[in-house]
């Protein structure tokens, strides 16, 4: 196997959460290599080459590996015991071509539905809407306690502790991003109220989807879709980039905007211990079961109802 960058070797401490939806029930710990997949490394459909792992490891964990490498990345990791954690497509929006034609790909009840959103939000808060941009340190360090605010509301924070981070580590590598102009944010207000943020750290040619969240109390006005759209405008505006990266996992909002997508799997690659084979069977028999509720609950018609209730709605 090609390598497709240096990986490095440091393990570090991993929850493997036994989770219901967004609630996690218990958790057991592990000593784990994260081998976390770039975008374009993903694209490349080249499975990464893994490092020699200390004798005090657990062993890796693999997120993004294109699901068409996964026997070959598990027969060359030698005994290692693969367990996957998720399958989902990573989404991705190329920035080739004009905003128009991007917009105009989309179907047209999503072209009809967002300028509906859109003009909704914008007759509430006199006319246009309320849309600021940031990049530079002194606009970044105005956008972050509002944007802050909005993430303390969120379900992405109250249940899965996702929230845009406030910890000095990371209001550093803000501040650090703004210098280096890596950095793009957007706060979306409606009649005046800060309703939506989107914070997307740049690498190279590449735009993240790092930290987005909404006010629940705006539900009924999607504001988080309204403010993509402003966000993905200014971004072909640029004409800088390559592509935005909507990162793990899937979304109604990733599909509707993406241009392609890749399968991907979470992979982990276990020593064979007691152990270890110990906590793949029970992840393993949990997962099965709440997979079957879960196609229970949906066949009943209560899907809706339950991830209300899950968010906490």
């Amino acid at each position: 196997m090609n390598a497709v960058r240096e990986i490095a070797a440091a393990p570090q401490p991993v929850r493997l959460k036994f989770e219901i939806g967004a609630r996690t029930l218990l958790s057991v710990r592990r000593s784990l290599v994260r081998v976390p997949l770039t975008l374009a490394e993903a694209r490349s459909g080249v499975a990464p080459a893994l490092p020699p792992v200390d004798r005090d490891a657990d062993g890796y964990s693999v997120t993004s590996l294109p699901e068409s490498q996964m026997a070959a990345l598990v027969a060359g990791s030698g005994a290692m015991l693969p367990f996957v954690r998720q399958r989902y497509t990573r989404y991705y929006l190329d920035f080739a071509g004009s905003y128009d034609d991007w917009f105009a790909s989309l179907s047209s009840n999503a072209r009809q539905g967002l300028r509906r959103k859109a003009k909704k939000i914008a007759a509430a808060s006199g006319g246009t809407l309320d849309v600021r941009r940031f990049r530079t340190p002194e606009e970044l360090a105005a956008f972050h306690p509002v944007a802050r605010a909005i993430s303390a509301t969120t379900y992405q924070e109250r249940l899965l502790g996702s929230g845009l981070p406030e910890d000095a580590a990371f209001l550093r590598t803000m501040r650090e991003l703004a210098s280096a102009d890596q950095v793009r944010a957007w706060l979306l207000s409606i009649a005046g109220e800060p309703a939506a943020y989107l914070y997307c750290p740049i690498h190279g040619d590449t735009v993240l989807y790092a930290y987005v969240g909404h006010d629940p109390k705006f539900n009924e006005w999607s504001p988080g879709a309204v403010l993509q759209l402003e966000a993905m405008q200014d971004l072909f505006g640029e004409g800088r980039f390559a592509a935005f990266d909507f990162t793990e996992g899937e979304g109604q909002h990733k599909r509707q905007f993406a241009t392609g997508g890749v399968e991907c799997v979470d992979l982990l690659l276990l020593r064979p211990s007691l152990a270890n084979r110990g906590v793949m069977a029970a992840l393993g028999g949990f997962n099965r079961t709440v997979a079957l509720g879960k196609k229970t609950v949906n066949a009943a018609g209560l899907g809706k109802l339950a991830k209300k209730l899950r968010r906490g709605g």
